[in-house]
């Protein structure tokens, strides 16, 4: 017995082939219409398969035995199992993709939720770095929030950081230092309250021009509360070899001026004004501001601060003195606090540039420009290491 299968877009179409190759004696036995499988039965039209049979000896009846019927029947049985198995596999493969790429969604969630986590926890140290470090919770917060794009996109804590840094240094400023032309002479006051450290800066600085830049400098002390305080400036004054003149009222002062005509930079120590008490102050503003110094003299005026003085306290300090026209400020004490915040807190506060930072008694070593770089590295460092 042979039996085959043949295919055709029509039943005549297959029973035609089963014609052309067993023979005209061949014997239809089974009609299918088929669909095709997978993708393609969405492109493809429905085929019928034909199963035809040769008996090599013709039975002059014509009738199929019955035991090919039965046979042709467990075939087709046997490929109709076979295609719902593969049918089945393929669900079940579709659906165990499903369930890992879900799997594999849900492990990268929690990667993201975990690298956030992490960022969050270095971005509140940060923080915190600045707040132990007396960074004013107002400025802490605005830096925060000014690199917040950065932190949407980046994971790295090192351009984390490194971007904290950068804002600290962009929001310390330029540098405003005291410069002397050629042929111009200037006259630089130096303010504040008590006890900051007034004189010892103004020699640090008089030193400086006179042994380091070569300039003419002269000396003229307001400070006649404190006598000790005009003993240590002629002390300064006769080391480093410049001139001092001590001034009681304004138009002594004027006087002075004129009698320096020649040297190109004059410093002015003034006496140390509390903050609290008006009428000193007063004083203080008359001098500056009303003395005549003419269109030629450049007039200069900045503020001498000490780091180990509360923020409160120097704010009011600020609001007191921020009458008179400032140039800069100029901190003391560096060497007595961990502590830089302030630093940054007053440059912010009242908009003035920075100037100088003296950390010690050493004349005139013991005084340097405001290095950004260094004091936002303070802020950001575990106890202010500089």
């Amino acid at each position: 017995m042979i039996i085959k299968k043949f295919q055709g877009a029509t039943e005549a179409e297959a029973v035609l082939k089963a014609k052309e190759e067993l023979g005209s004696s061949a014997v239809v036995v089974n009609v299918k219409t088929m669909k095709h499988r997978g993708v393609a039965r969405l492109f493809k039209k429905d085929y019928v398969e034909i199963t035809a049979a040769l008996e090599e000896k013709i039975y002059v009846t014509g009738e199929i035995p019955q035991n090919v019927v039965k046979e042709d029947n467990a075939i087709e049985e046997k490929l109709d199992t076979l295609q719902s198995l593969l049918e089945n596999k393929m669900k079940e493969d579709v659906v165990h993709m499903k369930e890992q790429e879900a799997e594999e969604k849900e492990k990268k969630r929690k990667q993201e939720n975990e690298k956030e986590n992490e960022k969050e926890q270095f971005v509140k140290l940060v923080y915190n770095q600045m707040i132990k470090n007396e960074v004013d919770e107002k400025y802490a917060n605005q830096i925060i929030a000014e690199i917040q794009s950065l932190l949407r996109k980046e994971t790295n804590m090192d351009t984390i950081l490194a971007a904290v840094y950068q804002k600290i240094i962009l929001k310390l400023g330029q540098i405003k230092t005291i410069h002397v032309e050629e042929d111009h002479q200037k006259v630089v006051f130096l303010v504040g309250p008590t006890g900051v450290g007034k004189t010892t800066t103004i020699a640090k600085i008089a030193a400086d021009f006179k042994l380091n830049k070569d300039i003419k400098v002269a000396l003229i002390t307001a400070d006649t509360y404190r006598i000790a305080a005009v003993e240590q400036l002629k002390t300064y004054a006769n080391i480093i070899d410049v001139p001092l003149k001590v001034v009681y009222t304004v138009e002594e002062f004027n006087q002075a001026v004129k009698e320096y005509e020649q040297y190109d930079l004059i410093l002015v120590d003034t006496a140390g004004r509390s903050h609290k008490n008006a009428e000193q102050c007063e004083e203080l503003y008359h001098l500056v501001e009303d003395c005549n110094l003419g269109d030629e003299i450049e007039k200069e005026c900045y503020l001498v601060l000490s780091l180990t003085t509360k923020y409160k306290d120097l704010m009011r300090i600020l609001d007191v003195f921020g009458k008179l026209a400032m140039n800069g400020l100029i901190f003391t004490k560096l060497d007595e606090t961990t502590c830089v915040g302030n630093v940054l807190n007053l440059r912010l506060y009242s908009g003035l540039p920075l100037s100088y930072l003296a950390d010690g008694q050493s004349v005139p070593d013991d005084i340097s420009v405001v290095n950004p770089q260094m004091i936002a590295k303070s802020i950001l460092a575990e106890g202010g290491e500089r």
